[in-house]
């Protein structure tokens, strides 16, 4: 997917400063409350949440996307799965509901994108089977004071045209005494339709494809198209036989929630 080389420098700074100060603004003001918060509370998190979901809704405004929700977001106790299609899927999936992103441990190190991920309360893993019991007690910890952890069981990010397998090692911790009989799992999809007339994956971002050029491109784009974001039924862990199961149906779920988004016009 190539970029434009002729950017419209006056949309992105008009754009992007304001976006800059409302990003690193809100993070400034959510650590000054985390330091009430996180004595009073501990893992518990009344009020902070609310500052990202604010940041995230007036994140598109300042774009200039359209954003639209269908579906409930689950009440019950337990993780969010959704398809994976680059950088605004934080906006997209913080801006109706509080989540936390569960995360590989290199992301915590990452300038910038890791020092916002800390302070919204990201859980950061290994993907390494001699730590599965000390993670099991990490999600044990979060679900039992009302997180919803999510995960992107595609591993990586796509095109936003299409959705990749599943990997149902990701499920496997659900499956654990200490989380099965109370887990629930809510799958989502991410649809993003493209500005009229621009390449169909448009807000991709996936493989090799660096950062700066994509937010540029998103920020000088003359017309945007929309973000629209599916919370389809949520499923108890404890109805399915194997982790493999559980993923096939999300994967199942988000597909569909999807459907012909490869032929759809903005």
């Amino acid at each position: 997917m190539s970029h434009p080389s002729g950017l419209d420098w006056v949309r992105v700074v008009l754009r992007g400063l304001p976006l800059a100060v409302l990003v690193f603004g809100g993070l400034a003001v959510l650590l000054l409350v985390r330091l009430v918060e996180r004595p009073l509370f501990g893992l518990r998190r009344p009020l902070t949440p609310h500052i990202t979901q604010i940041v995230c809704r007036t994140a598109f405004v300042i774009l200039g996307i359209p954003y639209a929700t269908t579906g409930t977001p689950m009440r019950e106790n337990g993780a969010v799965v959704s398809n994976h299609a680059g950088w605004l899927d934080i906006f997209a999936l913080n801006a109706r509901k509080r989540v936390y992103f569960v995360s590989k441990s290199e992301v915590a190190g990452w300038p910038g994108i890791g020092w916002l991920a800390r302070a919204t309360g990201t859980v950061f893993i290994n993907r390494d089977r001699r730590e599965a019991k000390g993670q099991i007690k990490v999600f044990r910890d979060r679900l039992s004071v009302g997180h919803k952890l999510l995960f992107f069981p595609e591993g990586t990010s796509s095109d936003s045209r299409r959705i990749l397998p599943f990997k149902s090692t990701l499920f496997a911790a659900f499956f654990a005494d200490e989380l099965r009989d109370f887990m629930w799992v809510q799958p989502v999809t991410l649809r993003y339709i493209p500005p009229t007339g621009a390449d169909p994956r448009f807000y991709g971002w996936w493989g090799d494809m660096e950062f700066a050029p994509h937010l540029l491109q998103t920020l000088a784009a003359p017309r945007q198209g929309r973000v629209e974001v599916v919370y389809h039924p949520p499923v108890k862990v404890s109805d399915f036989d194997s982790r493999k199961a559980l993923a096939a149906h999300c994967e199942a779920a988000v597909r569909a929630g999807l459907g012909d988004l490869d032929v759809e016009a903005s």
